[in-house]
């Protein structure tokens, strides 16, 4: 016959054992049936670990609580399915149709859809007609928002709404590319000598500036707010931007992006004629003083015959993206890198350089994987076995030795440590530091400018900048005291180089006779 010994030093350890079995039941009850997620969670976890204090309070309290809830929701679930049973609709329906932009009639639409929602305490329903409240709510939170936009769950339409998203986003990108440029503007500066005498340089925008954006295969509203803003934040009076239109279609968020930048006049026409126009001057087309913009192997032909009538910022040849990596990265991260400017052109260059070969091959599958999703397949294949690259190296060194002989127009530096080799590199347009840096998020909103020098230009060339729209006129006021001093000096280098009239002509201005009659011909 079984005895039970209450004297058992194990009976103890039992009973505990028995009440966390208890608890851990109650616990598991408790995620199943309690309303919400917190107070599931708020029972849960003390049921679990320490039930001997909760176990009581939970049988009392917790499941009498929900039961009470569950009762309350399914007599109020009956009460509804009776009342909506037993209503006249006919009047209602009448009475709706016959004002159907009122909010009774969207109530009434909507009521069918609410009959498993009783009106309980705490549930509240809030009817949004056609949507205009929330999309004015969002819109308020994108203007407002300071540094950082998120949407999700969001299908974007072609229509008007879906336009005021993308100008309202378009504007969010102009103000960071207008707090990054701001940072580049220069000041005139001087000083003054002992002598009296000021040296300075003075800092002039450009009058009129040429603005070409690309418009064949894509439309790049993007490029206008690189372009445009920087001449703006300049001081550039006159800001004038050609577009093409190849099949006489405007796209309608180029314009909203030359609006938001300040553009002062746009003419849609496009290609070396285009460039020649801004360089030229035509009856309806000004004169420019400079021309910006990149464009296909055409454009960039014509711009390098009109530099010298008109300033140009480069010549740009295909996109170039370079990424290295040391295979720590999602393979699909870098194939969908490579593929963001394989996509722009047949002839835009996609390399990844790494010295882990497995990882080379497991972007290589990436990039068949990945390929028949791209909108542009066609474009991006070619680019990828014409011009694209996967170089194994010895090691990150040898990595950043190829880097900077290439000099890349995009160079990823796809690591955890990249200010660890950012003081190697020497070479590139932009530089997009770590694994989540990718190189789209300059082409669009980070900041810097996405026009870039490309075709190794970027061992002697700049990014398009603030700079690029300015001009610098040094400064010379020289007092009487300090004319006199310099021309001493000025005369001997003048006669130095056979040159007397500079020579005279510093020496009119020296007031000390002493040196004049032992230095000039006529001792004057």
């Amino acid at each position: 016959m079984f005895h039970m010994d209450y004297h058992d030093p194990y009976f103890f350890g039992y009973v505990l054992g028995f009440i966390h079995l208890l608890g851990t039941g109650a616990a598991i009850h408790a995620l199943l049936t309690v309303r919400t997620s917190q107070g599931a969670i708020a029972w849960a976890m003390p049921l679990l670990f320490i039930p001997y204090f909760t176990l009581l309070p939970y049988l009392v309290f917790g499941r009498s609580s929900f039961d009470a809830y569950i009762k309350a929701r399914r007599q109020a679930n009956q009460e509804m399915r009776i009342a909506i049973g037993s209503l006249n609709w006919r009047p209602w329906i009448e009475e709706a149709v016959a004002a159907r932009r009122s909010d009774a009639y969207a109530a009434l639409r909507a009521m069918p859809k609410l009959g498993n929602m009783p009106a309980l305490a705490n549930n509240k329903v809030r009817l949004l007609i056609n949507g205009e409240e929330t999309f004015g709510a969002i819109f308020k939170a994108i203007r407002e928002a300071k540094k950082t936009i998120l949407i999700q769950f969001f299908i974007i339409h072609d229509d008007n709404l879906g336009r005021q998203l993308q100008t309202l986003l378009l504007e969010k990108a102009a103000e960071r590319v207008r707090s990054y440029h701001e940072k580049q503007k220069q000041d005139s500066w001087s000083y003054t000598e002992a002598d009296g005498t000021v040296l300075g340089q003075k800092v002039t925008p450009l009058d009129r500036a040429g603005l070409y954006v690309p418009g064949g295969k894509a439309s790049y509203p993007s490029s206008v707010l690189m372009n445009a803003i920087p001449a703006k934040v300049a001081g550039v009076t006159e800001v004038v931007m050609v577009v093409p239109t190849p099949r006489g279609e405007i796209n309608e968020l180029v314009l909203a992006a030359a609006c938001i930048a300040g553009v002062d006049r746009v003419f849609t026409i496009g290609g070396a004629q285009a460039v020649a126009a801004l360089a030229y001057g035509t009856e309806s087309v000004p004169k420019v003083d400079k021309v910006v913009g990149p464009g296909n192997i055409y454009v960039a032909t014509a711009k390098r015959h009109v530099f010298g009538q008109v300033g140009i910022d480069m010549i740009a040849g295909p996109s170039e993206i370079l990424v290295v990596c040391n295979g720590q990265t999602d393979p699909d991260w870098i194939a969908m890198d490579l593929f963001s400017q394989a996509e722009h052109d047949e002839d835009a260059q996609a390399i990844l350089v790494s010295p882990d070969a497995d990882f080379l091959d497991k972007v290589a599958a990436s990039i068949t994987r990945l390929l028949p999703t791209m909108e542009r397949a066609a474009i991006v294949e070619t680019s990828i076995n014409g011009r694209g690259a996967l170089i194994k190296v010895a090691d990150m060194a040898q990595a950043i030795e190829v880097a900077n002989r290439i000099a890349p127009e995009h160079l990823e530096l796809s690591v955890a440590d990249p200010e660890a080799w950012l003081p190697q590199i020497r070479h590139a347009g932009a530089i997009f530091m770590g694994r989540h840096t990718s190189e789209a998020l300059g082409d669009y909103c980070a900041g810097p400018n996405h026009v870039l020098p490309t075709s190794g230009t970027a061992r002697f060339s700049s990014p398009l900048g603030v700079y690029d729209f300015q001009k610098r006129s040094s400064i010379i006021y020289c007092s009487p005291q300090g004319a006199s001093e310099l021309g001493k000096t000025a005369s001997v280098l003048a006669r130095g180089e056979s040159l007397s009239g500079h020579a005279r002509s510093a020496e009119y201005r020296i007031t000390d006779p002493d040196w004049k009659a032992g230095n000039t011909e006529d001792g004057k």
